[in-house]
């Protein structure tokens, strides 16, 4: 029952009354995109969703578009300013994806959405995480966020949809927040954000 409608409406009421409460904040963080990073204040991308339906998703920038020579974009650590660290360490970038789940593009718990092009790289098991819509946050993210392995990532996505309850979406939404105010998992050890899934 509360997968099948309950968890919709939570999502759609929990969404709109987030926009409503935090809209000075939003307001506040457009402008200081477009002073310190320029236009456009959005970040856009298709990204797979429930039953890998694609949609795009909004994030707020934290990135630059400088390019090299050859003009193409230069690797992820030599765009991301400091301004675009404290968005992603404090989760500022990802506000406007209460747009996406008051849309039903997503849910405020669930596996993160991925890129694209990841689909073809996915084995049976790791599929099934797109069996629920994706969340602005899930059990991965508060069990290590950027800072574990793919495989493990994949465990903890396929893990809460074989689980799902509001229990479970109450403990992760929790842990959330205290791994936001920890600053926790922001990056790998080895790249700004996370390196490529290459598959398997």
């Amino acid at each position: 029952m509360y997968k099948r409608c309950i968890k919709r409406w939570l999502d759609f009421l929990l969404s709109l009354c987030g926009i409503l409460v935090l809209s000075p904040v939003l307001l506040i963080v457009a402008v200081l995109v477009r002073v310190k990073l320029g236009s456009p204040v959005l970040f856009r991308q298709e990204r797979p969703g429930r039953y890998e339906k694609i949609f795009t998703l909004y994030k707020f920038r934290t990135m630059t578009d400088e390019r090299d020579e050859a003009g193409n974009l230069l690797p992820d650590d030599r765009r991301l300013t400091g301004f675009g660290k404290m968005l992603r360490s404090t989760s500022l970038d990802e506000l406007p994806e209460l747009f996406n789940i008051l849309k039903g593009d997503m849910s405020v718990i669930g596996p993160r959405p991925l890129l694209v092009r990841y689909l073809p790289r996915y084995n049976e098991f790791q599929r099934q995480r797109h069996n629920v819509r994706p969340g602005l946050t899930g059990l991965a993210q508060i069990n290590g966020r950027n800072a574990i392995t793919w495989e493990e990532k994949f465990a903890y996505d396929v893990e809460y949809v074989k689980h799902l309850t509001f229990a479970m979406d109450v403990r992760i939404f929790i842990g959330t927040i205290r791994a936001v105010v920890k600053r926790e998992g922001i990056s790998s050890e080895t790249n700004a954000t996370m390196e490529e899934f290459m598959g398997n």
